[in-house]
This record gives structure tokens, C-alpha cells and sequence, in this order.
């Protein structure tokens, strides 16, 4: 599905992605872990075309999307869910959904998809006509992953979902991302949390100072002495 080879990214002086290559096969989650300042979050927003790439290829269904217009990105079935939310906090619930499905033309479709969302959020439909920035931050980040599904998304990527989020929440929120993933959609996920993150992954990529140091099936780096003493403080 997503076929990323040799890329290069700068910031000014700073090469922040060093010939990076990753694979996300259809229906499978990717997960991309390591600290702050590995390149993690720069490669999600190189793949949607908020950041530009120095060189190298991004392939989405054998078609070169790098350095395309994020709307015409997000129109092929790639959306990103940022890091820390970024709901639209003077909006209501309902109006942050609707939102999610402003390309989208399909009135009957949009509705169908508002009541999946409302199944597997009962707690947003509970709070239909609340403010965004008035929800708790758990709330707030099932609101952000909702709002990205109205978008009807293929590829479903997540930079840092269980931020600042209590270990119950946090819970929560994977248990989310199993469902979603069950129903059909491919995610690639970013998360410091690499226990979590390697337990529900396929497969899995260590990014060290933007280069790939490390990958392999989610599983099996979750029981590699180098990720455990760098990363599960074991």
C-alpha cells in the first residue's frame, strides 16, 4: 500500500531523515518508535505533504505522492490524526465530525459513517453539542481519531495518541485502534509508549537520529534486549 525508499528530509541545516525506507502492506498496522528528535512525527508529515523531502520516494498504491498537495493526498485515503489532538476547541463535537468529511460529498455515506463513529465513541455521542475544549483530554483525542474516520480514511496515521493520557485512557484508546484496524483500515502509528505500541503492531521500525536502526515483527522487537534497555527501561 505505502512504499516509502531512500528518504532524505532537511530542516535548514538539520538532516532530519536519513534514506529511510518503509513498507505499510495493506490491512496491517506499522508502528515507528523511538525518542524525541528521531524523525518519528517529520515522517508522517512528509508522507501527507506537510513537510517537503530532499529526495527519495513515497508510493501510495503505486502512484508517487511525495511532495503532493496534502488535499489531494488526504482525497486519495491517507489521513493523519496529529500529535496533542488539534480538535477545533470552539466547535462542538458534531461540528468537529462534520468537519472530518469536508471533502466528501456522499450526504447518505456521511450520516451511515457519523452512527459507526458514535458506536465506537459512545462517549462522543453522549456529548454531541459539547465545545471541543471543554472535553477532558482523553475525550478529546477519541474526538480527533473520530474526526479523522468521517474522512473515510484507507491509511490511518497516529503521531503520539496516548500523550499525556491516564494509563486507563490509554487502554482505551489502543483497544480503539484494534477495532478500527479489525474494520479494515491500515494504520501506521507513532507512539513513545513502545510497549503498547509494539503489542498491537504487525510490524515495526526503531528510528534512531533519522535513520532505521532496528525492525522487524512487532512482537519480536518487543523481546530484543536493545529495545528493552532503550525504550521498555528494562
Amino acid at each position: 500500500m505505502l512504499k516509502i525508499r531512500d528518504l532524505n528530509v532537511h530542516y535548514g541545516g538539520i538532516h532530519a531523515l536519513k534514506g529511510i525506507s518503509i513498507d505499510v502492506p495493506e490491512n496491517k498496522i506499522v508502528t515507528l518508535i523511538g525518542a524525541n528528535g528521531a524523525g518519528k512525527s517529520t515522517t508522517l508529515r512528509s508522507i501527507i505533504g506537510l513537510v517537503k523531502s530532499s529526495s527519495g520516494s513515497i508510493e501510495y498504491n503505486g502512484k508517487e505522492i511525495a511532495n503532493k498537495r496534502t488535499k489531494n493526498i488526504v482525497s486519495n485515503g491517507i489521513v493523519l490524526v496529529p500529535e496533542g489532538r488539534r480538535v477545533f476547541p470552539n466547535l462542538t463535537v458534531e461540528e468537529n465530525l462534520t468537519l472530518g468529511a469536508y471533502i466528501r460529498k456522499d450526504k447518505k455515506a456521511i450520516k451511515e459513517d457519523m452512527e459507526w463513529v458514535y458506536e465506537l465513541f459512545p462517549r462522543l455521542k453522549e456529548r454531541l453539542w459539547q465545545k471541543a475544549g471543554t472535553m477532558s483530554g482523553g475525550e478529546q483525542q477519541m474526538l480527533a481519531v473520530a474526526r479523522a474516520l468521517m474522512t473515510k480514511p484507507k491509511l490511518l496515521m497516529m503521531d503520539e495518541p496516548s500523550l499525556g493520557l491516564a494509563p486507563l485512557i490509554v487502554k482505551d484508546i489502543f483497544d480503539i485502534i484494534k477495532e478500527i484496524h479489525r474494520q479494515g483500515v491500515t494504520i501506521l502509528l507513532i507512539e513513545q509508549n513502545a510497549k503498547a505500541a509494539l503489542e498491537v503492531a504487525d510490524y515495526g521500525y526503531v528510528l534512531e537520529t533519522g535513520s532505521i536502526v532496528l525492525q522487524g515483527e512487532g512482537m519480536e522487537l518487543l523481546s530484543n534486549d536493545e529495545v528493552q534497555k532503550a525504550y521498555l527501561g528494562e
